[in-house]
């Protein structure tokens, strides 16, 4: 079997530098906490667990004792301002496109727009960026959503960063025939673009196509989406102990692809179990 590693895989910049502050200030700060996950990859918190960085959920629960990372998808404004009020030392993760998504979100609000958010409602993410609206928003997951919307005459379209930019396109065209003034700002980030781009053309011309990640990753689960539009033999796995040798099965073509908060030793357990298989089909 031949296996193919698409262009851009694995962690994103905004996720590896989360981790490495992580690291850093384990190094030089006690008492040291993630507000939730710091990304969305269950391996990766666990191994900082593992090293006393532990996960807390409730913001009330720190105080000045603790220093806190912010996460990567970031967090409301008003979990913002608890923390600042209770005097906890803030570390801020938050990705800069996350931040700059924040930052569109509440000029879009402050110009009198009803901002239309294309993202996960749940996603912590997205729960970040309306915090930051004042005014009237929607959230939608696609185009369809847009059909029970009470829109007003001038709509500001923003997105969650991982979201897909084709699905993104095909709501701005949609909005642009419901309201009398549009304003889009596309805070979809390159990373994910690019990502999604190479996941495409590999899920093309392969037989099984892997898809690497957090089940509770948003961007991994689109990537997910993606393939198996295009690949019907497509499956999403967190790790290596997930495979079966019969997936293998009359597969010639393997492609691989990770989503933006899976560590590099996760692809590569996954890429050692393949080689195993086929050197056993070599042997046999």
């Amino acid at each position: 079997m031949k296996i193919y590693l698409a262009d851009y895989a694995g962690f994103c910049f905004g996720v590896e530098r989360a981790i490495n502050i992580v690291k850093e200030q384990s190094h030089i700060k006690d008492n040291v906490r993630t507000l939730g996950p710091i990304i969305h990859n269950p391996q990766v918190v666990k191994q900082f667990e593992d090293n006393g960085v532990l996960v807390e959920r409730d913001a009330g629960k720190l105080d000045s004792s603790h220093s806190v990372v912010l996460r990567s998808h970031g967090i409301t404004k008003s979990t913002y301002e608890k923390l600042k009020k209770n005097n906890v030392d803030i570390i801020d993760a938050t990705c800069p496109f996350v931040n700059k998504a924040h930052e569109e979100a509440a000029k879009l609000s402050g110009d009198g727009y009803d901002v239309v958010v294309l993202g996960e409602a749940d996603h912590p993410e997205v729960k970040g960026i309306v915090s930051y609206i004042k005014g009237k928003y929607h959230i939608i997951s696609d185009e369809k959503d847009i059909e029970n919307v009470d829109l007003d005459s001038k709509v500001g379209l923003i997105a969650q960063t991982t979201q897909d930019r084709e699905v993104f396109n095909r709501v701005r065209k949609l909005l642009e025939t419901r309201a009398k003034e549009l304003k889009v700002v596309n805070t979809i980030c390159n990373a994910t673009n690019l990502r999604q781009h190479a996941a495409k053309k590999l899920a093309k011309s392969v037989d099984l196509m892997l898809v690497i990640g957090g089940k509770n990753s948003g961007n991994t689960t689109r990537l997910f989406k993606i393939c198996r539009e295009l690949c019907a033999n497509t499956y999403h796995i967190e790790t290596a102990g997930e495979l079966t040798k019969d997936m293998f099965d009359n597969v010639e073509n393997i492609g691989i692809t990770a989503g933006a908060s899976t560590p590099d030793f996760l692809i590569e357990e996954v890429l050692e179990y393949i080689n195993e298989v086929n050197d056993a089909g070599e042997q046999s």
